[in-house]
């Protein structure tokens, strides 16, 4: 079975807030990439709201007919919007305000009474919940634990490599981490720094079952349109 493909569309919104205006309407762009061939639709809610908007979250809700998927921080505000506006999916990731985008995986151990005690409510809720971690086994066992359903893989170490040497050993690393996170019960999905060049190696990781791709689509869809840039990377995945 093909890999699933989640179009994160935030980085329309980044666009749109550049001038604080209406265009281009990150809602458009997800009715367009789930007519492109989309199983999902991925935006991440930030605490400072840097692009995606409350209000765009509520119009999705109701607009989305593919699973929707919130990124989000394990925080108090966040939390509670979440179960208000009850997404398919939550995928809980770090969040810091100087950051340009996410780096690196959550620290499940170091945050484990906190997450544990919202993946209890996110599942009582029935919304599954996700964890963007590193392919670490600590991480990964402690992400078990929590009683979270997935994990999704942190692949920007290997996004960013720019050596064989280096890519082989990432690729190596994210593997390892498919196979330990199945043998927990986990599902397994992967995301960022992912493009048309580097996601077909992914796509072979053993249980992959979703990856979750924004930055690439949005860029290539500024040449060629976002229903193009869809099914350009989902016919790459299927190719896989």
């Amino acid at each position: 079975m093909s890999v699933k493909l989640g179009v994160n569309v935030d980085h329309v919104a980044t666009v749109r807030q550049a001038r604080m205006g209406n265009e281009p309407d990150p809602v458009f762009a997800a009715s367009l990439s789930e007519l492109a061939g989309a199983d999902g639709i991925t935006i991440h809610l930030r605490e400072d709201r840097r692009h995606i908007q409350d209000r765009d979250l509520r119009i999705m809700r109701e607009t989305v007919t593919t699973p929707l998927n919130l990124e989000m921080a394990c925080a108090d505000e966040i939390i509670e919007i979440a179960l208000a506006t009850m997404p398919e999916k939550v995928c809980l990731v770090p969040e810091k305000r100087q950051e340009v985008t996410t780096e690196g995986g959550l620290n499940v151990t170091g945050e484990f009474d906190a997450i544990k005690k919202a993946n209890a409510r996110f599942k009582e809720a029935g919304i599954s919940v996700s964890l963007f971690v590193d392919p670490d086994p600590e991480q990964l066992q402690a992400s078990a634990d929590t009683g979270a359903e997935y994990v999704e893989l942190h692949t920007g170490v290997y996004a960013n490599q720019r050596n064989e040497a280096g890519l082989e050993k990432a690729l190596q690393e994210l593997h390892d981490g498919a196979e330990k996170s199945h043998s927990l019960g986990l599902g397994v999905n992967a995301g960022h720094g992912l493009n048309y060049a580097n996601v077909q190696a992914v796509c072979r990781l053993p249980h992959m079952e979703e990856l979750n791709i924004g930055h690439s689509i949005v860029s290539r869809a500024v040449y060629v349109g976002i229903t193009q840039a869809v099914r350009e990377m989902k016919q790459l995945m299927n190719e896989a």
